[in-house]
């Protein structure tokens, strides 16, 4: 009982600091500037830790260890595309899409960006975009509630669904309040936990094995396939089609709004490769500790979890590591990884139902002060509705994650590429893009074909509409143009 209240103690007073932090900011958060993209002020610092944490996710702590766990370094290759992709998107996205969002109308969101960009006025490139958000948010926010869900049951032995109330009450308080400018505090605090905590727990289960050495040995015993990235757990070989889909995991950075967004609040694109340095540094430590964690507590754990509570090994080897009060603090991180993700996950889709639908259709007049207010409210539908999604005890945090990770690829990141790089993209495009490439992923998931990662063929779909549909258009007008050719002449 001592150990419990030790570690509640510890949860208790990181969320008091959260929840403290997003009471401050409340009072800075006066319009919807603010409440999204913090006024555009954020450093490096802030900027890429906090774009990290809120991608990462508890997915990170939890879903790849638990992979890892029966995998081994085959687990790696999502590792490897994820750090490719979170390169490529620092170093050809953010600093365009930061120059291009603000001569586009300061456009505050995604689709509103898309909107200014082609100068939209049917209201289309603000609804269509809107209606994939709000899909493929729900899910992926609901992935994060379960595993609260799982971390709050595993330390605590609470059951399930109370303990999903209780992490999803967490996020939901700071986000509702304090807005953009809480969420990437709170996020800069939880990417500096998380780095730290994946870290030490595997260095920490080496040396209680006798070194890395005696690690290596006793993981090559254990299972000789551990260290063949080509083998699968069930001792076949890896496949072309199968290999395609771990690495395409980082096409999928090129279409997440909770990620571009940050991209689109840096105070000014000269910080960008301070901050580039800064995640790469933060991603690629971080992914080869999580793929440690599964790999050694397959040796260091005397009691094999089977299931859906392999992803629980990070937990598991904490509690037996450490003691009561430094377990607590380790586990906080855990909690920090899934409220940094769904807060993000939660400001987005809360903006685009704000912006997006209840300006673009219901008021198109409502002023800031309104429309903050719905944004706050949409957050408690969305987390309720996001919540009763994740009952289910036996979902894996890294399938659901995937599935709304290859939503957001397909749907948005070949429209952003097109939008940002290729001058003759059009509206009609963009829109046929959106759709094919988000309908693509919801029917291909249903039929698993070819055994291919769903992201992988609406990428590409999306792509081919939007290159087909673009040249039967006509072309952008010069303003348009002169935009474009404004950002592509400014040397970033």
């Amino acid at each position: 009982m001592t150990i419990d209240v030790m570690i509640i103690n510890a949860f208790v007073l990181y969320i008091g600091v959260m929840m403290g932090i997003g009471v401050y900011y409340y009072r800075k958060t006066q319009n919807m500037s603010d409440y999204f993209l913090g006024n555009r002020k954020l450093g490096a610092w802030v900027t890429s830790l906090s774009a990290e944490a809120s991608d990462m996710s508890g997915w990170m702590l939890m879903g790849v260890p638990g992979f890892a766990y029966f995998a081994g370094l085959n687990a790696g290759w999502i590792a490897v595309g994820i750090a490719i992709g979170t390169w490529a998107n620092w170093h050809f996205v953010a600093a365009r899409l930061r120059q291009y969002t603000e001569l586009a109308g300061n456009s505050l969101t995604l689709p509103e960006f898309l909107q200014n960009r082609f100068k939209d006025t049917s209201g289309l490139l603000r609804i269509v975009p809107a209606i994939f958000i709000l899909i493929f948010f729900i899910l992926y926010t609901s992935s994060g509630f379960v595993a609260a869900g799982k971390l709050f049951e595993t330390v605590f032995g609470l059951q399930f669904k109370y303990a999903i109330f209780l992490g999803a009450g967490s996020v939901v308080f700071y986000t509702l309040i304090g807005g953009f400018l809480a969420v990437s505090r709170t996020d800069f605090i939880q990417g500096v936990m998380m780095f730290f905590a994946i870290l030490l727990v595997p260095i920490c289960a080496m040396m209680s094995l006798g070194g890395l050495e005696n690690t290596v040995t006793a993981i090559s015993e254990y299972k000789a396939t551990m260290f063949a990235p080509f083998t699968k757990p069930d001792g076949s070989t890896l496949g072309a089609i199968e290999l395609i889909s771990l690495l395409a995991w980082g096409i999928g950075y090129f279409g997440q709004p909770h990620i571009l967004v940050r991209f689109m609040a840096i105070k000014s694109t000269k910080e960008i490769p301070q901050a580039t340095r800064i995640a790469m540094t933060w991603v690629v430590l971080s992914l080869i500790a999580a793929i440690a964690v599964g790999m050694v507590g397959a040796v260091y754990l005397t009691t094999p979890l089977e299931g859906t509570n392999s992803e629980t090994v990070f937990l598991v080897m904490t509690n037996q590591l450490f003691p009561p009060i430094i377990a607590g603090l380790v586990l906080s991180a855990v909690l920090a990884a899934i409220m940094s993700t769904a807060s993000s996950q939660l400001l987005v889709a809360a903006s685009a139902f704000a912006q997006d639908f209840y300006k673009t259709l219901i008021r198109k007049d409502a002023e800031q002060a309104e429309l903050v207010w719905i944004s706050r409210a949409s957050v408690l539908v969305i987390a309720s509705i996001a919540v009763y999604l994740g009952f289910n005890p036996d979902s894996f945090i890294l399938d659901m994650v995937s599935y709304a990770w290859a939503g957001f690829g397909a749907a948005f990141g070949p429209a952003l590429l097109m939008s940002l790089f290729w001058k003759r993209t059009t509206r009609m495009g963009v829109i046929a893009g959106i759709i094919v490439g988000g309908v693509t992923v919801l029917v291909w998931k249903q039929f698993n074909l070819f055994g291919l990662y769903e992201i992988v063929p609406g990428f590409i779909f999306s792509i081919i509409a939007i290159y087909l549909v673009s040249k039967l258009d006509k072309e952008p007008d010069s303003d348009i143009q002169k935009t474009f050719d404004k950002v592509s002449q400014s040397n970033i």
